[in-house]
């Protein structure tokens, strides 16, 4: 720390030492993850959700293609509407890629998480050193940041999107501001926004936009002028067209899915009051946060540093009047993340605020280290001292009122942290900077540990077998298209083992390791009629209604809706349907006999059609009135059939009436319809003979978003050219200004 308030000059070299050090970090903190839970990084969403997701979307790009649509997936087969596989990122198109290679889906998932903790440390440290803050200081903000209380406990172990999205903000944020102050071009800037906001997780492109924006105003404070910000104008706007093709398909569909606009609500449910905040440095604080696990979460998801706050008592507070204006940008971010955090819960399409956590602590951590590079000071050391300790010692009252029954555990937390300031201090003193960022570096390991292994295993784990190669030996093969009707709250007691069920039962994304086909799914996006209809949840569960509505006649075709989905098995779990086997089979089923002491035998009952499977016998047609009707070819997104009719009719295909169906018959427009406002049917004129009836889905938007990303990239590139021939200008004209150094940061 120093008294002194100048400018930071990094050469090269120390960038590179100081930025391999938090890459360095980022690993050993991986390590230390590791050793209190080695399944860590696979939990919740991640085994669920996300990794199957990989696996299956990179089978499908290995036969050449782009994944679009999976009928018989119904409950989450529409890719380009659940967004979040990165359709359109090309970093998350790699992971696809690789995936199906790595059979151990933990070293999967935990190398993946890696890679971009390290890209999202690399961006704060960035963003750090272009405010002018001292390579050491800029290290410690960027090794914290992916470690910070939400970011641990559910971005690094659950939602992996929102680490992704996370990584490519701070990019931005870097390269937007090094833009604006015309240390760089505008395309690094334009690369960053796109791949944050095509993640297709709507909480990076939004937290892009508002970071935007932040950006402009704080460069308008700081240069007095609207042309720079006017610019990255233009670069984001850019970056936004070339997002309507991860987003539009959503926004178009949204009227038949579960995110339709519920208008703006608050029942607290994930939102951060603003005085958890105040919990930031005591590792063991649990938040008043409501959410799964009532009204006080198990995990201290508001932690940030234990320095972030002490550390503000050896600012000087009389000189930071003079960096205000070029931190202003980061000062109006860190407010906005603020508010956003407090509610409300539901926002239109959007919930759960508290998923802003990590930007929020991204943004302390980038301005207390920044203020303490250009304005620490050791002077007055006591006073200085002495006010630290006030703060911890507020720090500690606020985590006692939240989770009392932990006071102990807060005294003997609130201790370490004033035992090892201490310490960081009397090596200020004597040893300097260096050594002072390497003791917080490294005091964030025990501080990790400690919250992992008094957390684990992870509340929210699933415990999903960790290979592929285990898991598909242990499950039956079940070919054709299955529906599971089950209840995964009825799994969670059965604790003897725990894993025995995924040998018969899917829940989540499951079936997509396994290489099988399954009506159930993870979804965050949901078909409202068909969930509904079925009350499937989002983790593929469902009711015990669900048996008799699946077996139900639908009316107007006098069909069951097994038959018009085309499904060929079903399999009942034995605790939601205890005596279902006891029963008489529907009609045109049987029931199978398991072998005795195997896992179907223990925790499911299969009914199979009498006739075998039906899926794929004609195409995808389930049912016809008036009409011949003869499947000539199939792939994911079109069935052409040959049809004949003398009297007129209607053809219904297993599949969901998603918005962008179109229809042809030989040619000539049809309006396709819905049965029963699920199931996509198409009216057959009178005296069709020997036509062609062709059925295509087209992601709604997609002309619009294709046109979005050609104008973005174009925008983008002429930005490019006119920045460098500008910058040729300038060397013309002052060739020895243009060749001397540009300081990371300007004070005032």
């Amino acid at each position: 720390m120093t008294s002194a308030v100048v400018p930071a000059v990094t050469t090269r070299r120390q960038r590179r030492t100081w930025g391999a050090a938090v890459a360095a970090m980022v690993t050993v903190t991986y390590l230390v993850i590791l050793a209190a839970d080695d399944r860590w990084f696979y939990t919740d969403d991640t085994e669920s959700g996300a990794v199957p997701n990989w696996i299956f979307l990179g089978r499908i790009l290995r036969t050449g293609q782009l994944p679009s649509l999976v009928p018989e997936q119904w409950m989450a087969g529409n890719y380009p509407v659940e967004g979040q596989g990165g359709l359109w990122n090309p970093p998350q198109l790699l992971v696809n890629l690789i995936a199906p290679s790595v059979d151990n889906m933990v070293l999967l998932s935990t190398g993946v998480k890696w890679a971009f903790s390290v890209v999202l440390a690399l961006g704060v440290y960035r963003i750090c050193l272009e405010y002018g803050a001292r390579a050491t200081w800029a290290a410690v903000a960027g090794a914290a940041v992916p470690f910070t209380g939400f970011a641990l406990f559910f971005d690094q172990a659950t939602w992996v999107t929102a680490l992704t999205g996370s990584a490519w903000v701070a990019q931005a944020w870097a390269s937007s501001l090094r833009y604006l102050r015309g240390r760089s071009g505008p395309l690094p800037a334009f690369v960053f926004l796109y791949l944050a906001v095509s993640v297709g997780y709507v909480f990076p492109a939004l937290v892009a936009g508002i970071l935007t924006g932040c950006l402009m105003i704080g460069e308008r404070i700081h240069r007095h002028s609207w042309r720079p910000s006017l610019r990255l104008a233009v670069v984001a706007s850019c970056a936004a067209a070339g997002g309507l093709i991860t987003y539009l398909p959503g926004a178009l569909s949204s009227s038949v899915t579960w995110r339709s606009d519920q208008g703006f609500q608050n029942d607290n449910f994930l939102t951060a009051p603003w005085s958890d905040t105040l919990n930031s440095g005591i590792p063991s604080a649990l938040p008043g946060i409501e959410a799964w696990f009532g009204e006080v979460q198990p995990f201290p998801v508001t932690y940030i540093a234990w320095f972030a706050v002490p550390a503000l008592a050896f600012v000087d507070w009389k000189t930071v009047h003079r960096s205000v204006r070029s931190l202003a940008g980061a000062l109006i971010f860190l407010v906005a993340m603020l508010m956003a955090t407090a509610g409300p819960s539901v926002m239109g399409p959007l919930r759960w605020p508290a998923r802003l956590l990590p930007m929020f602590a991204l943004a302390t951590l980038v301005v207390v280290c920044v203020l303490i590079s250009r304005h620490g000071t050791l002077r007055r050391m006591r006073v200085r001292a002495g006010a630290a300790a006030t703060l911890v010692l507020l720090m500690t009252l606020r985590s006692g009122s939240s989770s009392p029954e932990f006071m102990n555990r807060h005294l003997l937390w609130a201790g370490a942290v004033l035992l090892v300031g201490a310490a960081v201090l009397w090596v200020a003193l004597r040893a300097g900077e260096r050594a002072v960022a390497a003791i917080l570096l490294l005091s964030a390991l025990p501080v990790v540990y400690f919250q992992v292994a008094s957390t684990t295993p992870h509340p929210l784990a699933w415990d999903l077998p960790a290979r592929q190669s285990v898991a598909k030996e242990n499950f039956p093969d079940r070919p054709g298209t299955t529906l599971q009707l089950a209840d995964r709250e009825l799994v969670l007691p059965w604790t003897a083992n725990p894993q025995g069920v995924y040998r018969s039962l899917v829940f989540g994304n499951f079936a997509k390791s396994l290489d099988e086909t399954y009506v159930n799914a993870y979804t965050p996006i949901g078909f409202e009629e068909f969930a509904f209809h079925l009350c499937m949840r989002h983790d593929g569960s469902s009711c015990a209604d669900a048996f008799g509505a699946a077996f139900a006649t639908e009316s107007s075709t006098d069909r069951t809706y097994v038959d018009l989905m085309l499904v060929d098995r079903v399999v009942l779990q034995r605790r939601q349907y205890p005596d279902a086997d006891s029963e008489p089979a529907p009609p045109g089923w049987r029931w199978v006999q398991s072998p005795p002491g195997s896992a179907d035998a223990v925790d499911a009952v299969i009914l199979e059609r009498l006739a075998g499977p039906i899926s794929g016998r004609n195409g995808r047609i389930s049912f016809t009135e008036g009409v011949t009707a003869t499947s000539v070819s199939e792939d994911y997104a079109t069935s052409r059939v040959r049809v004949n009719s003398v009297d007129g009719g209607r053809v219904v295909f297993g599949r969901l009436n998603w918005p962008g169906y179109s229809a042809t018959l030989d040619g000539r427009p049809l309006e396709p319809r819905s049965v029963d406002g699920m199931f996509l049917a198409v009216d057959i004129p009178a005296g069709t003979e020997d036509g062609e009836l062709v059925v295509r889905w087209t992601p709604p938007g997609q002309g619009a978003g294709f046109a979005g990303l050609g104008l973005g990239i174009a925008g983008a590139t002429a930005m490019q050219l006119l920045y460098l021939r500008d910058r040729r200008k300038a060397r013309r004209e002052n060739p020895e200004e243009a060749a001397a150094p540009v300081p990371a940061a300007t004070v005032g």
